[in-house]
């Protein structure tokens, strides 16, 4: 029998109280799913294993549980019930349960002694017992519950999405501070509305289930259908895990790489430089721009530009946002521009909503801004070549922020 959880350790040890405190001769905590009984956890003085299943329809649970049966039954032989059911025919002569009830209201499974002989003493009284121990043994549970519960549900809304070719990836314009031309975009994928999610978490809740490379193998080659359609550059992010992976750099090579950007995050550590600079190099050789994303807004991405010489330093919006009004944000940027002017990196700045800001940002010697003040993320056939540096051209404010690239 593989070794048990630490979790079902403890569910063990509180069986074990229950058999041994009530003299039984089994004890286990089961979960019902569907027409089956999962015996998830034993304690007995017979060599039975986790995980043993049953039906569920001919279990003494299910018929305590239906009201055929009462929760404690001394000797089953008074029962005629209890002796058409299998376990009666496999020696069990009595038998307790009680429900195992999660917080939200709802019924796991059973917390169940048997004996293999009559017992008289057995009685309601024991139920008191029984029932605290099976509401430790939920708490002990429930976590792992609500992780699986979780899963499965991400495992729902994702696994049709990857069939169907992976989110709709809509594109914001990049754009030129000083002369309000589009230069490029970058690709950002977008959800179902209905699952209320942010883009950055359905890419973590794909890590969950293991599909975050797939997930994020979709996106880019989304990302690349724009390509024929949209002139300049388009920027597209990837995780170094994905980056790593045989398939990620083999779908970016085989793309017009002088006209990517791949963009590293803030929020995407980097465990090893020397493989991700080795991985990267004949993509860069190919034409291939670097960029580090939310620069900024933490020290990785700072450790991300010492350690790869990037082409493009993107400024996060924390740092952006509000920059025309402020006295300390403008010392921030300017530093910013002077690192990047040291390792021959253009800067971009995320965020840009007003006319002001954009202004600032051309003062402090940024080049390129993208944000709400040019346009939101849409569609390719909706970018256009230049863009008005006015007040006017930012849209509704109600409008969703941009989120996870490609």
């Amino acid at each position: 029998m593989p070794p048990r959880s630490e979790r079902a350790e403890q569910v063990a040890d509180l069986l074990r109280t229950a058999r041994q405190s009530l003299g039984l001769g089994l004890a286990f905590l089961s979960r019902m799913e569907g027409p089956v009984q999962h015996l998830e956890v034993i304690d007995s003085v017979l060599p039975l294993e986790d995980g043993t299943t049953q039906p569920r329809a001919t279990s003494y649970c299910q018929a305590i549980m239906d009201g055929v049966l009462p929760p404690v039954i001394p000797d089953v032989t008074r029962f005629p019930a209890a002796m058409r059911l299998p376990a009666t025919g496999q020696g069990v002569r009595s038998y307790i349960s009680v429900p195992v009830q999660l917080s939200d209201g709802t019924v796991y499974g059973t917390f169940c002694g048997a004996g293999f002989e009559p017992d008289p003493r057995l009685a309601d009284r024991d139920l008191a017992l029984m029932r605290v121990l099976a509401h430790a043994a939920a708490l002990i549970i429930e976590p792992d519950v609500r992780q699986r519960r979780r899963t499965a549900a991400i495992e729902a809304r994702l696994r049709p999405l990857l069939a169907q070719d992976g989110p709709v990836v809509l594109l914001q314009p990049i754009v030129d501070l000083a002369t309000g031309r589009r230069v490029g975009a970058e690709a950002l994928s977008r959800f179902p509305h209905e699952w209320h999610q942010p883009p950055d978490q359905v890419f973590a809740d794909a890590e969950l289930i293991g599909e975050r490379e797939n997930l994020e193998l979709a996106a880019l080659r989304r990302a690349a259908d724009h390509l024929p359609d949209v002139s300049g550059y388009l920027a597209m992010n990837i995780s170094p895990a994905t980056l790593f992976a045989p398939a990620g750099a083999r779908l970016l090579s085989g793309m017009p790489l002088d006209r990517v950007v791949l963009e590293l995050s803030e929020h995407d550590p980097v465990h090893d430089y020397e493989r991700l600079r080795a991985v990267l190099a004949p993509l860069r050789a190919a034409g291939m721009r670097l960029a580090v994303d939310d620069v900024g807004a933490g020290f990785s991405s700072l450790r991300h530009i010492v350690a790869t010489s990037p082409d493009v330093i993107k400024l996060d919006r924390s740092i952006v946002d509000g920059v025309s009004g402020d006295a300390v944000l403008p010392v921030v940027v300017h530093a910013l521009v002077e690192l990047a002017g040291a390792v021959g990196a253009t800067v971009v700045a995320e965020g840009v909503e007003t006319a002001a800001d954009a202004a600032a940002l051309a003062g402090l010697g940024v080049g390129l801004g993208q944000g709400w003040h040019f346009d939101r993320a849409v569609p390719a056939a909706d970018l256009r070549d230049g863009y008005v540096l006015a007040p006017e051209a930012g849209p509704a404010p109600h409008a969703p922020r941009g989120g996870r690239g490609a």
